[in-house]
């Protein structure tokens, strides 16, 4: 453990800021916060290996006998920050409350073509267009890992799921679910049509009950962003689904329909 007692210590510079520098991004870094989220960052989780690798951590002190199992697992050459609360908030510009910080540098991107050709015969994926918010993106990683998605893929104006906010509201679910993020939503329908995909598109509009949709061996669930909805020219090409609604109100957060969505596909698939 390396003592930390000044904000200013050259150590820590990658902790300053941390809100502020959210919002540009840090490019092939990215911060993961919370002891659930540092747990998948460090083991890995659902079977397969870590996928992301963190470089060094910033701990309150009165977090460290709690976490000592877990930090016993880290590489020797990966540095161990710990400081008190009061140094810990200064540096990163507000109450970190949860004591427990991580430098991670990212996986190596894939597309999603070469996502989708190492699934199975057997596979759920989620594809989002246009989801902006890094609370839905978050929400929707976190349904998709309870409910055995293999795969997540996002348009290039869908947020970055390693942005810290949206790996928290995951709970870790975006460090352990292969994602590829880029293109078009057509360019993604084009990457699963190859790979022998039916996809089903969610929109108030859909002509058939969610629950009544019988998915085939290999099946895309396709959300888009709360208002606008997916394209037209993107629903032509998919069976259309909607979660039917009380009259008079056709509004459902998009995270939750991804729960329902997901949860009704998965079951059906299973059976």
């Amino acid at each position: 453990m390396i003592a930390i007692h000044d904000p200013d210590d050259p150590r820590i510079a990658p902790y300053r800021a941390v809100r502020e520098r959210d919002v540009t991004g840090r490019g092939e870094r990215f911060v993961a916060e919370g002891e659930v989220v540092l747990r998948l960052l460090i083991e890995g989780g659902r079977g397969a290996p870590r996928r992301h690798v963190a470089e060094s951590l910033l701990i309150a002190e009165n977090r460290l006998d709690a976490l000592g199992e877990l930090l016993a697992k880290l590489p020797p050459e990966v540095p161990v920050y710990a400081a008190g609360q009061s140094v810990m908030d200064a540096v990163v510009g507000f109450h970190i409350h949860r004591g427990v910080l991580a430098i991670a540098r990212r996986a190596a991107p894939e597309t999603a073509a070469a996502l989708l050709a190492r699934l199975p015969e057997r596979a759920l994926v989620v594809v989002l267009v246009g989801v902006a918010n890094h609370d839905n993106v978050g929400g929707i990683f976190r349904n998709s890992a309870a409910f055995g998605a293999d795969v997540v893929l996002l348009d290039e104006t869908s947020c970055d799921p390693l942005y810290r906010k949206a790996i928290r509201v995951s709970v870790g679910a975006s460090l352990i679910l292969p994602f590829a993020r880029g293109g078009s939503g057509g360019d993604l329908l084009d990457a699963l049509d190859a790979e022998g995909f039916s996809t089903v598109a969610l929109s108030p509009a859909g002509t058939r009950d969610i629950a009544e949709i019988a998915p085939s061996p290999r099946t895309a669930l396709l959300l888009g962003a709360e208002g606008p909805g997916l394209p037209t020219a993107l629903m032509a090409r998919t069976t259309t689904a909607r979660v039917p609604m009380a009259a008079g109100f056709d509004s459902l957060n998009v995270a939750t329909t991804s729960g329902i969505a997901l949860y009704a596909l998965s079951r059906r698939m299973q059976s």
